[in-house]
């Protein structure tokens, strides 16, 4: 991946922290209750899994799991630190913070359960597609 692609994809996710921040005011989330935040995370990491579907479909199947791979780390290290710079430092609450922003954390792990996992299983779902389409271009009309 060229040195472009990688600035492109952390400020694609700093603008997406950026957001989540400003739609998280005034108390970053703090507002709403657990329930209501359990359903939020649902929904996003459902929301998540199928982007991870679609972005990974796009572009060379050979490039895939490399892809997954950026993704995970773009969409997971960024969030994690300045999360730690937000709520660790400026508000005060140190590391306790990844337990009081716990749906937060759940974020900084899930994209590696999500896009490589995905990765692997279109890459499955590809050679089986190969495989098949071999089998019917060798058949005799």
């Amino acid at each position: 991946m060229t040195f472009r692609k990688h600035l492109n994809l952390l400020l694609q996710a700093m603008a997406v922290w950026f957001a989540f921040w400003v739609a998280g005011l005034p108390s970053y989330y703090q507002q709403y209750s657990t329930v209501t935040m359990g359903v939020a995370v649902t929904f996003l990491s459902v929301a998540t899994s199928t982007a991870a579907l679609l972005v990974l479909r796009m572009g060379r199947p050979a490039t895939r799991m490399r892809r997954a791979f950026w993704l995970s780390v773009y969409y997971t290290l960024p969030f994690a630190v300045l999360d730690a710079i937000y709520c660790g430092w400026y508000l005060g609450h140190g590391e306790g913070f990844l337990v009081k922003y716990w749906y937060l954390s759940v974020f900084y792990v899930t994209p590696w359960f999500t896009f490589m996992p995905t990765a692997a299983l279109l890459g499955r779902g590809n050679d089986r597609d190969d495989r098949t389409t071999d089998a019917l271009q060798r058949k005799p009309a």
